[in-house]
């Protein structure tokens, strides 16, 4: 099989990471394939803003666990969290977003990463300390979270894949 069907086949998410953070290296390797994702009109609109910084993940873990008043970690985790932003004026904006978050997951996969797509940033980045952050981080008012790609070593937490359901595909 061509390996790279291999890889999106394989691809899982994990719920469960090592402590140690990833290599510039793998970082910088996945933050470009995220990069080259298409985009509507190739305006390349998403931007990603990239935590590494320990007191920042865990944060940002606690607002997002907030949105689903949760206590618990939602990065599971992962010692390094990528936030993908939109442009709301772009008619594109959210599915440009949504294809730089699976070049990402996928990338991760493909450089021995482990990852998930961890929802909620819009509802993070809405509230006031969110606005803050985006303000801080240069990020544009206009600018609104698609979702989180967490990164970090696998540490027994991805599971087998479910089977495929019967009508996913319909040929019409």
């Amino acid at each position: 099989m061509n390996p790279i069907l291999q890889s999106l086949k394989t691809r899982r998410s994990c719920r469960k990471y090592k402590p140690e953070q990833i290599t510039r290296e793998e970082l910088e390797a996945v933050l470009e394939a995220g990069t080259y994702a298409p985009t509507g009109h190739g305006s390349q609109s998403p931007q990603m803003v990239v935590i590494q910084d320990k007191s920042l993940r865990d944060r940002l873990s606690v607002m997002n666990a907030a949105v689903m008043g949760a206590t618990s970690d939602p990065f599971y985790g992962a010692p390094t969290a990528v936030i993908v932003f939109y442009d709301s004026t772009n008619s594109n904006g959210f599915a440009d977003g949504c294809m730089v978050m699976g070049n990402l997951l996928n990338a991760a996969h493909a450089a021995g990463l482990a990852s998930c797509y961890i929802n909620r940033a819009r509802e993070m980045f809405e509230t006031p300390e969110g606005e803050e952050l985006k303000a801080a981080w240069g990020v544009a008012p206009h600018m609104k979270g698609v979702a989180i790609c967490i990164l970090g070593y696998e540490d027994g937490g991805i599971f087998p894949p479910k089977p495929r359901k019967a009508d996913y595909i319909i040929y019409a």
